[in-house]
Formats: structure tokens, sequence, C-alpha cells
């Protein structure tokens, strides 16, 4: 008898484990299926979509795109011009964050002990949820940590991100959690990314829905860059590429960017983290926004997202990204492969972007006997993150750790091989060449919003209004530095419920100029930027020094003792 309660003892335990590793499953499931899910407000908008939200709005912040069919439809707007606390975007922009981490706070707690002792997969499980976490307060952190600038007054919030939310934050502190620094914040997500990385290490997940070890170290190498530690950021993305590499990851190609049935919406070998949103309307999906020959079914054939023309024409002629726009001499020019018939293009404005594809099979609108529309098949896949990030990013950060000339070495390197075998970029400037960089993340990940905090860190100025420009003219803003919009407010809704944010929130970014801004130059603005002016950086026409004399090879955040050619020295402060 004492056998067979024994050995009933053990088959309820194997039990009791099997079940636990299917909800750990099922919940990892759920916690991806949030990073697209459309819970951020309380009521229905066709911008709030989760995740590929931010791609959008990215890019119509960065000045990357217009809509040419005018702002009537774009309901991304404001993110152009200003926002209050007040405004709906405002709450997506902050809870679509919020709600994924929660997400993965609910798992974490639930799992974080049960599993810690079980198969390598389910530690992965919890790896790669700690993985999304962190890289979701890396998005709120870009978004919502001020920059100084001379349009609004930032001094009493710089250096602060978010309020931190984790698996064991009470109700308590929830009402009374102030933003954390920039410091505490990078401390915090680098840890959940070395708990990501252990648990990673000795599993893959076939399905790249689930973050992997070269996603780790890819958000390792973003954060390291946002923190201007470039020593890191070069040593992850290059983890990264490697990692990605020896699993058959590699740039895309001609053929895969421009394929007019799968371009953008099929997952490529490149694309080493992506999502499958399953759209819960017509309207309320990335593709919508973004893909005009979705035609009836999606915004993006009303407001038609043109490229910025000062942004296109720093396209090299022989770089194969350039067929991604519409040239004004349609197909003169280039004979554009589209699913629709050639009058699309005839007809279509100039730089119309036709990246993102409406893929025959996965976007086919069904019509139902009531003359409405299924949307069950309205599925699609969307990248997260590729691999040809972490080339740029490891250009920039070799350029400015290990030398202008090796980080050219590596930006030249990218492009010649993979997108443009004319490109030949030469300087002797360290500024210049981040810049740069800037621009080849621009082109290259058009609609997709990478460019976002590599230029919120340059501030390299934006300039819509222009001789020539394409820009409608509610967008025709020219901003020193950044726009402050890049500032993003936190929603009221937030605030009221949690008091320490109460006078601590960004300055609201409406009304900070007056449209349109002079052509070809910057708007005034009545503040001064805290700190100290940007320094424009030379390289190797000076011996820099830290505080303590240690020779430097770059600038770096603080005071900076530099010695002239001609002998003497002088002090420059960094921010």
């Amino acid at each position: 008898m004492k056998k067979v309660t024994i050995i009933l003892l053990q088959l309820l335990v194997s039990i009791n484990i099997a079940a636990q590793s299917f909800d750990a499953e099922n919940s990892l499931r759920k916690v991806i299926k949030q990073i697209t899910t459309s819970d951020s407000i309380r009521y229905m908008d066709p911008t709030d979509f989760g995740y590929p939200h931010y791609m959008v709005a990215a890019s119509e912040m960065m000045g990357e795109m217009y809509p040419a069919g005018g702002p009537s439809y774009d309901w991304f707007t404001a993110y152009n011009s200003g926002i209050t606390d007040s405004y709906r975007v405002a709450l997506i922009s902050w809870y679509t964050s919020y709600n994924i981490i929660n997400k993965c706070n609910s798992f974490i707690k639930t799992y974080s002990k049960e599993v810690k002792n079980e198969s390598s997969q389910e530690r992965a499980a919890l790896g790669a949820v700690y993985a999304i976490r962190a890289y979701f307060y890396y998005i709120l952190m870009v978004l919502y940590e001020p920059v100084s600038n001379i349009y609004t007054d930032c001094s009493g919030v710089i250096g602060l991100t978010v309020p931190l939310v984790d698996e064991n934050t009470t109700e308590e502190k929830l009402a009374n959690n102030p933003r954390i620094s920039h410091s505490e914040m990078i401390k915090f997500i680098l840890s959940d990314l070395d708990i990501a990385e252990n648990a990673l290490t000795n599993f893959h997940f076939e399905d790249k829905t689930i973050p992997n070890l070269s996603v780790v170290y890819g958000i390792k190498a973003k954060v390291y860059l946002w923190d201007e530690d470039f020593s890191n950021a070069a040593k992850y993305a290059r983890k990264a590429i490697d990692e990605a590499e020896s699993r058959g990851a590699f740039p895309l190609s001609a053929t895969e960017w421009e394929e007019p049935t799968t371009g953008f919406n099929t997952a490529r070998p490149a694309w080493m983290w992506y999502v499958h949103p399953k759209a819960t309307s017509i309207y309320s999906h990335f593709i919508s926004w973004m893909s005009p020959e979705a035609e009836d079914n999606g915004y993006a054939s009303v407001t038609l997202p043109v490229i910025d023309r000062a942004l296109y024409e720093k396209i090299g002629e022989f770089d194969f990204r350039k067929k991604t726009f519409l040239n004004p001499n349609k197909n003169d020019y280039y004979r554009y492969l589209t699913a629709l018939d050639q009058s699309f293009i005839t007809n279509a404005p100039d730089y119309l972007a036709i990246k993102f594809r409406r893929s025959l099979v996965h976007m086919g609108w069904v019509e139902d006997k009531y003359g409405g529309y299924s949307t069950d098949i309205t599925d699609y896949d969307l990248p997260i993150m590729r691999i040809e990030e972490m080339y740029l990013i490891e250009a920039e950060a070799v350029g400015v750790s290990e030398g202008l000339s090796n980080g050219i070495n590596k930006l030249n390197g990218f492009v010649k091989k993979y997108r443009d075998p004319e490109y030949n970029f030469i300087t002797e400037e360290l500024r210049t060449f981040q810049i740069e960089v800037l621009n080849q993340m621009h082109i290259e990940f058009w609609g997709e919003g990478k460019a976002f905090a590599i230029a919120k860190r340059l501030k390299p100025g934006v300039m819509q209004n222009y001789t020539g420009t394409n820009a409608p003219f509610e967008y025709l803003i020219n901003c020193k530095g950044i726009k402050p919009v890049w500032n993003m407010v936190i929603p009221q809704d937030a605030i009221e419920k949690n008091k320490a944010l109460a006078g601590k929130n960004n300055p609201t970014t409406s009304d900070y100029i007056s449209i349109p801004s002079p052509v070809g130059q910057y708007s005034p603005g009545k503040y001064k930027e805290t700190g100290i002016d940007e320094v424009k950086y030379e390289y190797n026409k000076e011996i820099i020094y830290n505080i303590d004399g240690k020779k430097l090879n770059h600038y770096q955040k603080g005071i900076n003792i530099v010695r002239t050619k001609d002998g003497k020295a002088k002090k420059i402060a960094v921010k």
C-alpha cells in the first residue's frame, strides 16, 4: 500500500510539473500577444495597435515621413507638431509599454521560482520575458528621458526617466512612485538582460517571435549606445551579429526588400525578432497606415505616406533602397514592382513609400454577405529587430571608442557590401561621421522608427521647411537640436494615479513654435539649453584627457582637458 501511495504521489507531481510547463508556455504567448494588443486607451482608436504604433509615431516625429494626402486623415499628426498631457496619443504612448511590462511582471512573479530548476526551455521562456521587459523599459526611457532644447524648459526633469514597476511593486507604491534616474534605469535594464542572457545561452527558440540570445545582445547594444558607453555598445552589437549570423541571419537582399507581395510583411532571416499581428479592425493596424497598396482597406491609401525629399536625395543612385520610394519620373526612372496595376505607380504622388506591402495572401480582405469585411486573415509579420541595425550601431560605436577610421571602415563595409556598391564615405570629423550613420539609419529603417534614439541623442536639428520641400503646410517645422515633441509628456491620467509625478512631467510640446518656420532656418526659441552647448567634435586634432589626467580617444561626458597643437590647454564640458 505504501508503494502504491508513493507511485501515486510521484504521478501527481509529474502531472503538476507538466501543467506548470504548459501554463508557462501559454503565459509566454500572452506576453507576446500583448506586444501588438490594442488596449492602451478606453475607446477605439485606429492608432492604438501596440508596439507597431511606435514605429509610425517615431517616423512622423523625426520628419522622415509626411502624409502627401494631407493631415485630415492622419491621426499621427500630433507627433509632428506637439502633444499635451490630455491628448489621446499621450495615453497610447505611455500605456502601450506599461501594459506589456505588466504582463511581463505577472509572468515573472508566477514562474520565476517554479522554473528555476526546470529544463533549459522553461528557464529560456523566463529569460525571454525578462528580455521583453527590458526592451520596453528601454522604449520608455528613450521616449520620456528629456533632452534639453531651446523651445521648452526641461531643467526641472533632466536626468529622469519613468517610474519603475516590477513584479514586487505594491498598490501602495504605485500611488507614489517617482520617476527614476537615468543611471538607475540603465542598471535595472541591464540586470534584466543579464538574467535573460544567462537563461538563453543554452537554449534557442526556433520561433523568432520569442527573443533569443542574439536579441538580448542587440538590446544591450541599444541600451549601451543610449548611455553613450560606446565600447560596450560596439562589443554587444558584434556579439549580436555573430550570434544571429551563426543561425543564418544576414542583411536583406534587394530581392527580399522589393518583393511586391511579401516585402516587409513576411519574416526573413535578417529579422532577429518579429511580431505577427492579428488585426481587430480593418484600419487599426500597421499595414493600414503604411501600405498605400492596401487601397480602400487602410488609411495609407488616403494619407499617402511619403519620404522627406531631402532624405530621399541622400540615398545613393546605386543604392537599391532608393527604389522603395517613387521618383518624380516614376517608371522612366525605374520599373517599380507592385502587386497592383502600373497605373497605381503612374498616379501616385512623388516620393510615395512602397516599402511595406499588402500581401495578397496575408492581407486578403474577404467581403461577407452583409457587405462588410472579415478580418480573419489580416495577419502579417513585422520586424522589431533586424541584423542591419546591429551593423550600424557597431559602426558608430567603434568610430567613437576605437578610432574614427575604424568606424568609417565598418560603415563603408556594411553599405558597400549590402546596399550600395558605389558608397564611400570620408570625413575627418567624428560628429560628421555620427550624423552619416544616423542618415543611414533613417534610410534603412524608414517607417520602423529605429533612428529615433540615435537622433534624440545626437540632436542633429530637424529641417522640414526648405526650398523644394514636399512637406504639407502643417509640417513646415524647423527645430534646432530636437523637436520638443521628442520629449514625450506623461498623460494626465497617469499623474492623477501617481502623486509622485505631480510637478515632474516633461513640458507640454504643443504650440512651441509658429508654423511655418522660416524657410531653411531654425525657428527661434526662448530657452537656453540646460548644460553646455553642443561641442563640435574634431578627431585627432587635439589630445584629450579626463579630469584625472588619463588620455582619452574621444570626448566623454563631464569635464575633458584638451591640449591643442599650440600647446595650450582648455577645459571642455560635454553633456
